[in-house]
């Protein structure tokens, strides 16, 4: 591990212009959702909106749109059946895609993720959208554009086809060599959530066992969007989300206890985690 540099600061959060419109911070596309797995879309798209996006907009099956729709009237939701994904793409004006929060793994799926690696902006995987590449040879071309996977340990072993104890017992050099072999960020979620491009890693120190609930990847999903819609360059909006997704979880045990956290609670504790950081009271930023 010689020749890999841990990263020991983090970016700046910039100040926003007093003229500021919604165009300034981009525009979040959310490919998500299934019949029975709505609530992963929704909170995907909360945590874009909290974390600063401009626009944040959902594509899901037609069955769930009125699911979705109503949970928050900031969501621009349109059912994902109705358009090619190219078309999507054009249409949406998207800055950034995220795709696999509560996906499934049908056929369709597949398809449609397949399609989304051919566009031409960030594009972050997540959840369903690794496993339906998983076991599909020469999935992985050459992007135009950068792409972040999100993978928790189980989502990890199926893309590197070992077991899930085989990947904990060497986390941080699996990370890195995947992340090197498919050119690609990294963030391998988990207690000290790594994240790395292959020649640099972050290793993340907040956060708490409380955030061990379904849906608090799906958060990360969406803020680690709406970063990149901000224009902070890829490897830093990965590590910049990982800290402040744990920082809310702490902020959130801190009014909660660990044992009763939601993922929900996360997504209301990211303005005050966000806050904290941009004026200097985030505690200790990294570690390794």
């Amino acid at each position: 591990m010689n020749d890999i540099h841990f990263l020991d600061s983090l970016p700046a959060w910039p100040d926003r212009p007093r003229d500021a419109h919604k165009g300034c911070f981009g525009t979040v596309l959310i490919v998500a959702g299934s019949p029975g797995m709505s609530g992963a879309a929704v909170l995907a798209g909360q945590a874009a909106l909290r974390g600063g996006a401009g626009l944040v907009k959902l594509a899901v099956p037609q069955e769930i749109v009125p699911l979705v729709a109503v949970q928050q009237p900031c969501f621009m939701v349109q059912p994902i059946e109705t358009l090619a994904i190219s078309e999507l793409l054009l249409q949406t004006k998207a800055d950034v895609v995220v795709a696999g929060p509560g996906l499934g793994q049908t056929a369709a799926v597949r398809e449609r993720v397949e399609q989304l690696l051919a566009c031409e902006i960030p594009l972050v995987l997540d959840a369903d959208a690794l496993n339906v590449l998983a076991p599909v040879p020469g999935a992985w071309p050459h992007r135009p554009a950068p792409t972040l996977l999100t993978p928790h340990p189980g989502e990890m072993a199926r893309l590197l086809g070992c077991s899930r104890e085989q990947l904990q017992d060497d986390r941080l050099a699996k990370a890195l060599g995947l992340a090197r072999r498919l050119g690609c960020i990294m963030i391998l979620k988990g207690a000290g959530t790594i994240v790395t491009n292959g020649t640099v890693a972050y290793i993340n120190r907040t956060g708490n066992p409380g955030m061990a609930t379904g849906g608090t990847g799906d958060v990360l999903a969406g803020l680690l969007g709406a970063l990149l819609a901000q224009r902070f360059a890829p490897f830093e909006a990965a590590v910049l989300s990982v800290y402040l997704h744990g920082f809310a979880g702490d902020l959130a045990a801190e009014r909660l206890g660990e044992v009763s956290m939601l993922a929900s609670d996360l997504v209301e504790m990211l303005p005050l985690a966000i806050q904290r950081y941009r004026t200097g009271k985030g505690g200790v930023l990294v570690g390794q």
